[in-house]
């Protein structure tokens, strides 16, 4: 091959950067939702003894359905599901990878209201959807859905698949359940529920998981990655009809998720108990993070997620790049002048709190 030559790449991808948010090494990194909380040694002790128990059959595929762990997902998620009604994969990203693969495509369109989380246009353009934006409702916050208008959207534009975030990520904002009811009403298609960030709502009982017998093109989304504080295990799922779910057999590849993320995921949800301790501290701390934010003249989007949008800045790279210099790290995301801080220890937002307060009075 001729050196110089260029890559014969898709037309749709050139010039486009691979997503990620930066990955600094700085003493107080708030910028990408996780649970600052890791795992107990003991629960460390019994992770590794799962593992080893996976490694002494590592020259095998693991069962490529992962049965155990949807059955295990199913029991936690209870709502009378069972292991036919859940799927799981490496993080809920190639869940949405996965339902696309199946239900988008070529010649066909995804439709979310915005803003919301980047990587759904994102994996639509990768899966060859056409993405089409919707805006959100235009209130005190601008970050709310009317029931009527989110129908009539979806009536108008008819796409094959609509994704909701409830919490939405960047605006920690939940959707009542007319909202996603009225979705369902009017989609043609899929309906797919982002419930992410569920466990840390101030409302757990208000899920798209109650709707599920009554839609059978409704999908919700979760993740081990956030309340579960299993970011580095990558492990997400959903739940729905039996039928997506074997729809999305026909598209995940052979053997997707390996035996040891099998593994740690059936331990980790044998100790739920002990791994989702730590979010009503989370909980607290994001209440209280708003209600200071407020108490500093700034907005703060009400959260029902492990983060908080505040702003508005004329300038909002300079506070961002004000609190990094002060080894405080956060994500310059969401709309024009606003920011988003992850949740973290005491300590993690005191040290916040004292470095915004600098770049503030420096400003």
């Amino acid at each position: 091959m001729r050196t110089g030559q260029a890559l014969p790449l898709r037309d749709d991808l050139a010039g486009r950067e691979p997503y990620g948010s930066p990955q600094l090494d700085v003493p107080v990194r708030l910028n990408v939702n996780e649970n600052p909380y890791p795992p107990s040694a003991a629960l460390v002790r019994a992770i590794a003894a799962a593992v080893a128990g996976a490694a002494a059959g590592l020259n095998r595929y693991p069962d490529r359905d992962a049965a155990g762990l949807r059955d295990d997902l199913a029991r936690y998620l209870g709502h009378g599901l069972t292991g036919e009604q859940v799927w799981a994969a490496n993080g809920s990203n190639e869940i949405i990878q996965q339902l696309l693969q199946a239900f988008g495509g070529a010649g066909r369109t995804a439709l979310g209201f915005e803003p919301s989380y980047s990587m759904h246009p994102e994996i639509a353009q990768n899966t060859g959807t056409r993405w089409v934006p919707a805006a959100r409702d235009a209130g005190d916050d601008g970050f709310g859905l009317d029931p009527g208008r989110a129908a009539a959207v979806v009536g108008e534009q008819q796409p094959d698949v609509v994704f909701l975030a409830s919490p939405n990520n960047p605006t920690g904002t939940a959707l009542p359940l007319a909202v996603i009811e009225a979705v369902c009403a009017a989609a043609p298609g899929m309906v797919v529920v982002d419930e992410a960030y569920a466990e840390f709502a101030r409302d757990r009982s208000r899920s798209a998981l109650d709707l599920l017998p009554r839609y059978e093109r409704l999908v919700v989304t979760r993740t081990m990655s956030k309340a579960f504080a299993l970011a580095g295990a990558r492990v997400g799922y959903l739940a729905a009809a039996p039928a997506v779910v074997r729809a999305l057999q026909i598209v995940r590849l052979p053997y997707h998720l390996s035996a040891i993320t099998q593994a740690v995921a059936r331990v980790a949800l044998r100790h739920a108990g002990e791994l989702l301790a730590t979010v009503s501290d989370l909980r607290l701390e994001r209440d209280a993070l708003v209600g200071w934010l407020r108490g500093r003249g700034l907005a703060a989007a009400d959260s029902d997620a492990n983060f908080v949008l505040f702003g508005t800045f004329a300038d909002r790279h300079a506070v961002w790049q004000g609190l990094l210099d002060r080894g405080v790290l956060i994500r310059e995301v969401g709309p024009p002048g606003w920011l988003r801080v992850t949740v973290g220890t005491a300590a993690e937002m005191s040290a916040f709190r004292a470095a915004l307060n600098d770049v503030l009075a420096g400003a």
